[in-house]
């Protein structure tokens, strides 16, 4: 990953192992510092619990935030969240350890001002060796907000609140799932996440998913066959539920539920569509230890076999935004 330079650091298709760092100056900054994670993703499985990071948070909804900005290309790639390609506009960003907080900033979206103007940027990746106000964007954005060729530039940056969302939510069941272990994707929700909460079919207890550093929400005891209800609530207090989610590992499925918004008024009610198909990315990487984790998009599409419809219900429920902004995991399984 460079800053306007050359073309982005070698990486395997799992991994990148360093972002090369070459600022206005021409010097080249430290390395990439050692995560230490390690996912071993087992096929039907549980991932290994990561370690928590102590004082990590996303940026807080509407507070000002001034630093510096770098850029880099993901090549198309989803990035540290696990989506499975870029935005398609481009604009994206990478966050640092502190603020990308093992996964609970990512889907979010920032307000960056930089010396040219301001652009609107996904939160879609992790920089390993960036501190707390160093953001890294994407080729794109940098060039929207200043000269390419200066390479690093003083910013303001603040998280947006309820952005306008580009659909309904979409999941993602990881491959590897089955009954016995579940792991999935929830994407489109614009603000970030604060909890994910599966049952199956349409009744019983709800069980508390917990997020993994590469935004899957796993349950590592399973969550039985399927097809599944979702509750998702994010940061800002939303809270919808979508079902007719099925065990389908690697197909994207879009429900016709939005967070809020357009087509989203607070009343229980369900509608139905026939979940579409989209792009499968290859698996989640085990990084090294002093890689973060870069997953691969893939161009394999999902299976286009008839299916049947999701569904989707809201809650009608607005819940206070007073919690902490991610859940807290439950304990690793021993």
């Amino acid at each position: 990953m460079t800053d306007g330079t050359d073309g982005p650091a070698a990486r395997t298709a799992a991994q990148r192992s360093f972002r090369s760092r070459w600022l206005a100056g021409g010097a080249v900054a430290a390395l990439a510092t050692v995560l230490g994670l390690t996912l071993a993703l087992r096929s039907g499985a549980a991932p290994a619990c990561a370690a928590p990071r102590t004082g990590a948070a996303p940026p807080a909804a509407g507070t000002l935030h001034k630093g510096k900005a770098t850029f880099y290309d993901s090549k198309g790639a989803g990035g540290n969240c696990s989506y499975p390609a870029a935005p398609t506009d481009r604009l994206y960003v990478a966050l640092g350890p502190s603020e990308y907080a093992d996964g609970a900033a990512c889907g979010g979206y920032l307000d960056v001002t930089g010396p040219k103007g301001k652009i609107r940027v996904m939160v879609m990746d992790q920089c390993p060796e960036c501190a707390a106000g160093h953001i890294d964007l994407s080729r794109e954005a940098f060039a929207r907000i200043a000269d390419p060729v200066q390479g690093v530039v003083d910013v303001s940056y603040r998280l947006v609140a309820d952005p306008p969302l580009t659909g309904p939510l979409t999941f993602r069941i990881k491959e590897g799932a089955s009954q016995w272990w579940f792991a999935v994707l929830v994407a489109g929700h614009g603000n970030p996440l604060r909890s994910v909460e599966v049952r199956q079919g349409g009744s019983g207890a709800w069980r508390a998913a917990h997020r993994e550093s590469y935004n899957y929400w796993a349950i590592e005891s399973g969550a039985g066959v399927g097809p599944y209800q979702i509750r998702v609530t994010d940061t800002q207090g939303h809270r919808v539920t979508a079902t007719g989610i099925r065990m389908a590992p690697g197909e994207v499925q879009r429900s016709t539920v939005r967070m809020y918004g357009a087509g989203s008024t607070p009343s229980s009610r369900s509608r139905s569509a026939a979940p579409t198909t989209g792009p499968k990315p290859s698996a989640s990487p085990t990084p090294s230890a002093s890689a973060t984790v870069r997953p691969s998009a893939s161009t394999t599409t999902a299976s286009a076999e008839p299916t049947p419809p999701a569904t989707g219900a809201l809650d009608g429920t607005a819940l206070a935004a007073t919690d902490p902004l991610a859940a807290s995991p439950p304990a690793c399984a021993s």
